[in-house]
């Protein structure tokens, strides 16, 4: 079976309630492991191609202060 990486993950976190997505989420972003980088691009890429115009815009809005702001003063 030839399964892709937003394969595997979407199949990973099939079935899972609101509490455990919420989670895995938080546990990612903390652990600023890059390992878990893959799985929470896919997790964008969702709500991404599930957003609509204003929720775009507001994503866009938040990347680019924290691009701008830099990533090491959030160490």
């Amino acid at each position: 079976m030839d399964m892709n990486i937003r394969d595997h993950i979407i199949n990973n976190f099939k079935g899972d309630d609101y509490d455990t997505l919420k989670r895995a989420i938080d546990e990612s972003v903390a652990s600023q492991d890059e390992v878990t980088l893959p799985g929470l691009g896919v997790f964008l890429e969702i709500i991404w191609e599930n957003a609509d115009l204003e929720l775009k815009n507001q994503l866009i809005d938040i990347i680019k202060k924290r691009v701008e702001k830099g990533l090491a003063e959030n160490n």
